[in-house]
């Protein structure tokens, strides 16, 4: 997929500002994801990026899908971004969206990425470290990748954290190579 954060910047930035104001970050974190989730789907996709589509079908398609889901400023969103052939970039909107809010809320998600199932114990205890380590409330979402060998990797925005084994063999394997 396409990275749109450059298009989406501004629309992130202007939903967060209205939400702020209307104290209802929860509810557009909400509206972003079921709007991102719709635009992610790889069927969506490929229509969104067809011309065959005017701005106008992929409007109604949009608030048909959402009409349950979405109040009016909802709704207006949808048109707007239909309108700029932009609803495309809807993922990405809610991304930024979600760390604005994070960054308002001093709060940051980051993702723990291990070899193996992380406890409960072990993960909270890392939140709790990369917390402080960040002057932040930290939540750990765990994320299985076999090809880690061992150990784990934890991103917590441009923030990277290495301890797998393999991690470790790259760094040897590059030390070695100087």
């Amino acid at each position: 997929m396409a990275h749109f954060e450059t298009i989406a910047r501004p629309y992130a930035q202007a939903v967060f500002q209205m939400a702020r104001a209307q104290k209802r970050l929860a509810e557009w974190s909400d509206t972003l994801q079921f709007l991102g989730q719709v635009a992610a789907d790889l069927d969506v996709q490929s229509i969104l990026a067809s011309p065959r589509f005017s701005a106008a079908e992929l409007e109604a398609f949009f608030l048909g899908v959402g009409e349950k889901q979405l109040d009016d400023h909802g709704n207006n969103l949808v048109r707007l971004l239909a309108e700029n052939r932009r609803l495309i970039a809807l993922p990405e909107v809610a991304r930024q969206y979600e760390a604005l809010r994070a960054t308002e809320e001093g709060t940051l998600k980051a993702r723990l990425i291990s070899a193996q199932p992380v406890d409960d114990k072990v993960r909270s205890d890392l939140a709790k470290a990369l917390g402080k380590r960040l002057d932040r409330e930290v939540e750990l979402e765990p994320e299985i990748d076999e090809s880690l060998l061992g150990g784990a990797v934890i991103r917590a925005g441009d923030l990277v954290i290495d301890g797998s084994v393999r991690g470790r063999l790259q760094r040897l394997a590059s030390g070695l190579n100087r």
